[in-house]
């Protein structure tokens, strides 16, 4: 069995960082290039300790169209020479998509890991990639019953559904202890723990917007006169920031740069409140029994909005988000069930592919 996986994002380095221990030798790796800065990719490699992607693609930036564009010509290049029995991709992203039209163009049968999320939000690209990603997919590896009843819903075939659990609790099980023996990311920034809270930005229908952006960073910053906020800032978001005068306004937070995954669950670990526009950070924060705030209007996530573990703020003031951040601080949790598996998605994933 030989399975080409294409992973370009962080998100999916973190999900391939277990899979790909599972399924050894049967995998090839292919590296589209989405994130290419060096904290944003290869600290991932080598702290997951995934083997170096055997096709490294080198598309960065551009546009959604250009840059999903490029990478079908070069994945579809890469299919030819490989020649796999299948093709594995994860979430949503420029990435995801192009992969699995590169397959699907070359009648190569697609696995989809993290099927049938959806936002209903269609002016999100995500949600327009794990939409297409389903509909061209053989194999629907969903992470939770509410994925499920989603592809049910839109009439996908039975036998194709897997409701598997999320690789991402498996990522989360696996390298927490080894986060907790070897970064330094509080020591280093003289963080306490239960004593900060961590936020991140980086999607786009924030970044580019200068309005939603700057409700979202005067909201934090007016926050930081009263509480501890550390910001590993996105690339992109520092871009945003400096194209609008807004970075060197910011007196009150505690902005550091990109962080690796160790460092990334450890600030998730030790956070009284997690604020991000993240599909994954907020999946995290409730593996950590933290609670969280997302900067969005909806949440592909929507278990999560029960018990008061995530709550939405469109960043569309700074008094409904500030309000939302004062809820979560003070309001009670209640308990919701444990929707994301029992951290063995990975082993049933491989035993699907290989067998």
């Amino acid at each position: 069995m030989h399975i080409l996986t294409v992973v370009g994002a962080r998100p999916q380095f973190i999900k391939a960082g277990p899979l790909s221990k599972k399924l050894g030798e049967s995998e090839t790796l292919v590296h589209t290039g989405q994130h290419y800065d060096q904290n944003m990719s290869d600290v991932f490699f080598e702290e997951l300790k995934i083997p170096p992607p055997k096709h490294h693609l080198g598309i960065g930036g551009g546009l959604h169209g250009e840059q999903t564009g490029r990478m079908l010509g070069e994945l579809e290049r890469v299919m030819l020479e490989e020649k796999p029995d299948w093709v594995l991709v994860y979430g949503d992203t420029n990435s995801t998509l192009a992969g699995a039209l590169a397959a699907s163009k070359l009648h190569i049968p697609v696995a989809h890991v993290e099927a049938g999320l959806r936002s209903f939000d269609r002016r999100m690209p995500e949600e327009v990639n794990r939409i297409v990603a389903d509909h061209l997919s053989e194999i629907l590896f969903a992470p939770t019953a509410a994925a499920v009843e989603n592809l049910h819903r839109e009439g996908f075939d039975e036998e194709a559904i897997h409701c598997v659990g999320d690789v991402m609790y498996d990522a989360a099980l696996y390298y927490a202890e080894t986060a907790i023996r070897e970064s330094q990311i509080l020591e280093k920034n003289a963080l306490r723990p239960q004593e900060f809270i961590l936020c991140t930005v980086h999607r786009a229908e924030n970044t580019d917007s200068a309005e939603s952006l700057t409700v979202i960073f005067q909201s934090l910053d007016i926050l930081g006169r009263t509480q501890e906020i550390v910001i590993p800032l996105h690339p992109r978001t520092r871009n945003a920031l400096v194209r609008i005068s807004l970075l060197e306004k910011l007196t009150h937070l505690k902005i550091v740069p990109p962080v690796g995954y160790l460092d990334m669950i450890q600030l998730e670990q030790n956070a009284k409140l997690v604020i991000t526009d993240s599909g994954g950070v907020q999946k995290e924060a409730f593996f950590f029994k933290v609670p969280c705030v997302t900067l969005r209007e909806t949440t592909e996530w929507i278990e999560l909005l029960e018990g008061g573990w995530n709550r939405l703020a469109p960043p569309h003031s700074t008094a409904g988000i500030l309000q939302s951040v004062e809820s979560a601080l003070t309001g009670e949790l209640s308990p919701i069930g444990f929707p994301f598996g029992d951290g063995n998605a990975c082993q049933r994933i491989a035993d699907i592919l290989l067998n």
